[in-house]
Protein backbone atom coordinates (compact mmCIF):
# COMPACT_ATOMS: atom_id res chain seq x y z
CA UNK A 1 0.00 0.00 0.00
CA UNK A 2 1.04 3.60 -0.48
CA UNK A 3 0.85 6.62 1.73
CA UNK A 4 0.84 10.20 0.52
CA UNK A 5 1.97 12.89 2.95
CA UNK A 6 1.30 16.55 2.18
CA UNK A 7 3.39 19.02 4.17
CA UNK A 8 2.60 22.73 4.15
CA UNK A 9 3.68 25.70 6.22
CA UNK A 10 1.20 26.58 8.93
CA UNK A 11 -1.03 29.61 8.40
CA UNK A 12 0.76 32.75 9.52
CA UNK A 13 4.25 31.39 8.78
CA UNK A 14 6.06 33.44 6.15
CA UNK A 15 6.39 31.52 2.87
CA UNK A 16 9.14 33.22 0.81
CA UNK A 17 9.04 30.52 -1.91
CA UNK A 18 5.29 30.95 -2.27
CA UNK A 19 5.70 34.71 -2.48
CA UNK A 20 8.41 34.31 -5.15
CA UNK A 21 6.08 32.08 -7.17
CA UNK A 22 3.22 34.60 -6.82
CA UNK A 23 5.51 37.41 -7.96
CA UNK A 24 6.81 35.38 -10.94
CA UNK A 25 3.26 34.52 -12.00
CA UNK A 26 2.33 38.21 -11.96
CA UNK A 27 5.42 39.06 -14.02
CA UNK A 28 4.38 36.44 -16.57
CA UNK A 29 0.98 38.08 -16.93
CA UNK A 30 -1.06 35.79 -14.69
CA UNK A 31 -3.16 38.31 -12.81
CA UNK A 32 -5.62 37.61 -10.03
CA UNK A 33 -3.39 35.43 -7.84
CA UNK A 34 -3.56 36.93 -4.35
CA UNK A 35 -1.41 34.35 -2.59
CA UNK A 36 0.61 31.19 -3.07
CA UNK A 37 1.60 28.61 -0.44
CA UNK A 38 4.30 26.17 -1.49
CA UNK A 39 4.68 22.75 0.09
CA UNK A 40 5.83 19.22 -0.58
CA UNK A 41 4.29 15.82 -1.21
CA UNK A 42 6.03 12.66 -0.04
CA UNK A 43 4.88 9.25 -1.31
CA UNK A 44 5.81 6.17 0.67
CA UNK A 45 5.57 2.53 -0.43
CA UNK A 46 4.60 0.55 2.66
CA UNK A 47 4.72 -3.18 3.37
CA UNK A 48 1.84 -2.98 5.84
CA UNK A 49 -1.52 -4.42 4.85
CA UNK A 50 -3.39 -2.80 7.76
CA UNK A 51 -4.47 0.72 6.73
CA UNK A 52 -5.02 1.96 10.29
CA UNK A 53 -1.62 0.73 11.47
CA UNK A 54 0.05 2.16 8.37
CA UNK A 55 -1.55 5.56 8.92
CA UNK A 56 -0.45 5.59 12.56
CA UNK A 57 3.12 4.68 11.56
CA UNK A 58 3.26 7.36 8.87
CA UNK A 59 1.99 9.96 11.36
CA UNK A 60 4.86 8.96 13.68
CA UNK A 61 7.23 9.41 10.73
CA UNK A 62 5.83 12.90 10.17
CA UNK A 63 6.22 13.83 13.83
CA UNK A 64 9.85 12.64 13.96
CA UNK A 65 11.26 13.45 10.50
CA UNK A 66 9.02 14.34 7.58
CA UNK A 67 7.52 17.56 8.96
CA UNK A 68 8.81 20.31 11.21
CA UNK A 69 5.69 20.47 13.36
CA UNK A 70 6.72 23.82 14.85
CA UNK A 71 6.10 25.59 11.54
CA UNK A 72 4.52 22.94 9.29
CA UNK A 73 1.25 21.02 9.19
CA UNK A 74 0.79 17.70 7.46
CA UNK A 75 -1.92 15.37 6.24
CA UNK A 76 -1.67 11.65 5.59
CA UNK A 77 -3.63 9.76 2.93
CA UNK A 78 -3.43 6.00 2.58
CA UNK A 79 -3.93 5.11 -1.09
Amino acid sequence: MKARVTVMLKDGVLDPQGEAIRHALANLGHKGVDGVRQGKIIELDLTSTDAAAAEAEVKRMCETLLANTVIEKYSVEIV
